[in-house]
């Protein structure tokens, strides 16, 4: 199964880093918070990759393109004819396609431009700014189990994001925007999609928190699955400060995988 993540957007309010790299570039641990969500679908034995890039999308294709330098021993020989030499290759059981989806692109749009990358199957779909302890492989079984349309994490978090009031069946009764009074559980992402979804995204300017998942959750096609553990986005400063830190201390409660 095919995972998309959204890598597009700006991230101005991060740090002044953001405007040297897209947000998904920025690191934890010496590592950009991509390769971590990458980190975390894999463990689960999802490998296969759509990156939806926009701002400064260059970046994130030389970083693959080099994957093997940026994270492994390299000699360079230039006493015999500029040889070089990788000293234990790095490599992970991953396919990773790049796509530019357009600068100024909405959420929606970006994830229309991928369609044909992923053509008429079920597929997943996160943020390329948030980490999690979740058990992906346990999402999937809950979106197959239920048979809707769209499958989103909901955490019950500081609200900042779109809101759910979720039934108790957890189908999702409506998806709107936040307000001051707020007490429900929000979405964090790692969805699980139908390919019918891209029926419901009109085009570049189409918000996928707006026009899509309303209208999913209008029509009762839209589930949530109830997460209590650890998520963290990675939205200013002291977010990002705060999770090298975690890491740093060996205390990264999304770190799944073994190294």
């Amino acid at each position: 199964m095919k995972v998309v993540i959204l890598a597009g957007g700006f991230g101005t309010r991060i740090s002044e880093e953001s405007y040297l790299k897209p947000k998904p570039m920025l690191e934890i641990g010496g590592k950009p918070i991509l390769w971590h969500i990458m980190k975390e679908y894999s463990h689960y034995g999802f490998g296969e990759f759509i990156i939806c890039c926009g701002y400064k999308q260059h970046v994130i294709k030389e970083w693959f393109a080099d994957y093997y330098l940026y994270n492994s021993d390299v000699t360079f020989d230039f006493t015999e004819g500029n040889k070089m030499v990788v000293h234990d290759n790095v490599a992970e059981p991953w396919k990773v396609t790049l796509v530019d989806t357009g600068l100024h692109t909405m959420t929606g749009g970006r994830v229309k431009r991928i369609q044909k990358y992923v053509g008429n199957e079920t597929f997943m779909l996160t943020y390329g700014d948030g980490v999690s302890s979740l058990n992906i492989a346990d999402t999937l079984k809950f979106h197959q189990e239920h048979g809707k349309m769209v499958t989103l994490t909901a955490v019950n978090i500081e609200q900042r994001f779109g809101v759910l009031d979720i039934a108790k069946d957890r189908t999702v009764v409506s998806f709107r925007e936040k307000s001051t009074d707020d007490t429900s559980r929000m979405n964090a992402g790692y969805m699980i999609l139908e390919p019918s979804i891209f029926d419901y995204i009109e085009g570049d300017g189409t918000i996928f928190e707006k026009e899509p998942l309303e209208k999913a959750a209008a029509e009762g096609q839209l589930k949530a699955y109830m997460f209590d553990g650890f998520w963290q986005c990675m939205d200013t400063k002291r977010e990002m400060e705060q999770l090298n830190k975690m890491w740093e201390q060996g205390v990264a409660p999304w770190k799944s995988w073994e190294n």
